[in-house]
């Protein structure tokens, strides 16, 4: 069995990042710069949004943080949403999720324009995806790809599950691991709180990548020998022997699940740091107007 560091390799991303900055400046052009809108004070939003803030200044980037209180109207965050997308400077940004109930999400997601739309949310961006075409990614499967191709795992011909169907990162990371690329060709199965038959589904996966957000959900009786995992959850559970009174637990029972596998992630430290340095990477694609050019 060998562990997936995300952290290490997002590391190391980033390092390669701001080489590439530093060069972007050498020849006098401008430095990327990432906006983020951060709508009240959730404790995890809170945790993500520094450390988005930090991977910027480890990349060479330029950050700037606007934040609303939770009691903002959707037509006062759709003018700032406007406002960014009008900004020349601002070459991305994106709106922390969860947003407060009586603010639409998915409008607040589809009036970003989809050229600064560096979280991948964007309608035009999950079309373009869908059949091969260049756009932002969303982060977490763009993470996931990553690792998978880092770690130089084979996907072409093997067969995929995916767990969870949600727009952010199933949906998405199906697509691209159907696509014709590399990482891609697999044969891929979604499965969802209405399948028959997960256990039996998952023992003929050669990866499973497990996006439900039920902590501990993937047993050892669902996993084959040699399998990779890939493990997205990050539930809060309540914790003896850590000082906040809870520790990160991902949808993996990893002690009983990591001796099968051939491959898998850690939470935390698998896929969660692969998240942030995905959106520095596409960041970067939006300040080299890499895939939009106008």
């Amino acid at each position: 069995m060998e562990l997936i560091d995300g952290k290490r390799i997002s590391a190391e991303i980033k390092l390669e990042i701001a080489a590439e900055v530093e060069q972007m400046i050498a020849r006098g052009e401008k430095r990327p710069h990432l906006a983020a809108v951060l709508v009240g004070h959730d404790g995890g939003s809170e945790t993500y949004v520094a450390a988005k803030v930090k991977a910027c200044e480890v990349c060479g980037f330029k950050s700037t943080l606007i934040r609303h209180e939770d009691t903002v109207s959707e037509e006062e965050l759709l003018a700032t949403v406007d406002k960014l997308n009008n900004d020349s400077d601002i070459d991305g940004f994106i709106v922390q999720l969860p947003l407060p109930k009586h603010i639409d999400e998915q409008k607040v997601i589809e009036a970003i324009d989809y050229r600064k739309d560096v979280d991948g949310f964007h309608p035009i961006n999950v079309g373009r995806l869908s059949i091969g075409l260049p756009g932002f990614k969303s982060a977490t499967p763009l993470g996931i790809l990553t690792l998978i191709e880092k770690m130089g795992i084979e996907t072409s011909g093997k067969h995929c599950v995916v767990l969870g169907r949600s727009n952010i990162v199933g949906k998405p990371v199906a697509s691209m691991l159907m696509a014709k690329a590399t990482p891609g060709n697999c044969t891929v199965t979604v499965c969802h709180s209405r399948t028959k038959n997960i256990k039996e589904i998952c023992l003929t996966a050669d990866i499973i990548i497990a996006a439900l957000g039920v902590p501990g959900f993937v047993t050892a009786d669902m996993v084959k020998e040699g399998a990779v995992i890939i493990d997205v959850g990050t539930t809060r559970v309540p914790s003896t022997v850590t000082k906040s009174g809870w520790k990160l637990r991902g949808d993996v029972d990893f002690d009983n699940v990591a001796p099968k596998c051939s491959f898998i992630t850690p939470v935390p430290g698998g896929v969660g740091p692969m998240t942030i340095v995905s959106l520095m990477k596409n960041t970067l694609l939006a300040g080299q107007h890499a895939i939009y050019k106008d």
